[in-house]
């Protein structure tokens, strides 16, 4: 019995302590996941990121609108909602792997306007490799299929691990959800449905 505590009290102190300074920084660490955490959870949900997001949006639609060659000319829906998506991505400020997903792939439809346009590659008779064949599609579980349908729903995330793309997923599920109640705040004030608007006016003109 002695001698196992002394060999007990001799293991004890061959490990390396922390120093006051290694026990600081790894408390910092910890509150700092902890702020991460609060953030995370309140994050799409505060009016003020709602407010500033709407206004974000009406400016850039209307400088895309008088940057027509057309007087007349109105925003389409499809720019609409490129707009409003690129602006969502930005308010995420790369935080997420989606939000990146959606400024890279802007960014490179900017650089290369082109490349967007698939071409369709001629059909050859009897070619049968494109296709899966249906008993292979079978065998594919149930719960994966939805995960890989989950994945190409979410911008950029095709290839996570579950538990990773269940943080995105939450994530851009919480984004989409304000930028809904941001736009529709935004259609009430333009077609004067009082009572799609909230107490606040995202187009900053001051109403309580």
């Amino acid at each position: 019995m002695a001698s196992s505590s002394i060999s007990n009290a001799e293991a004890n102190t061959n490990q390396p302590r922390e120093t006051k300074f290694e026990k600081l920084t790894k408390r910092g660490r910890e509150n700092q996941a902890k702020e991460v955490t609060k953030m995370e959870k309140t994050r799409w949900t505060s009016d003020a990121e709602q407010q500033n997001y709407s206004v974000k949006l009406v400016e850039a639609l209307s400088q895309r609108s008088h940057g027509n060659s057309s007087p007349a000319a109105e925003v389409s829906h499809v720019a609409v909602r490129e707009t409003a998506d690129r602006l969502l991505a930005v308010a995420a400020k790369g935080r997420t792997r989606w939000s990146r997903s959606i400024v890279m792939s802007r960014l490179r439809l900017k650089l290369n306007p082109n490349k967007h346009k698939k071409q369709k590659k001629p059909k050859v008779a009897g070619d049968m490799r494109s296709k899966k064949p249906v008993a292979v599609a079978k065998k594919i579980p149930a719960v994966e299929r939805k995960v890989r349908l989950l994945g190409r729903l979410v911008p950029g995330c095709r290839k996570l691990s579950f538990p990773n793309l269940l943080g995105e997923a939450t994530d851009y599920i919480a984004a989409l959800e304000m930028q809904v109640r941001a736009m529709t705040v935004l259609s009430g004030l333009l077609t004067g449905t009082e009572s799609l608007a909230p107490q606040f006016d995202p187009l900053g003109s001051g109403r309580s």
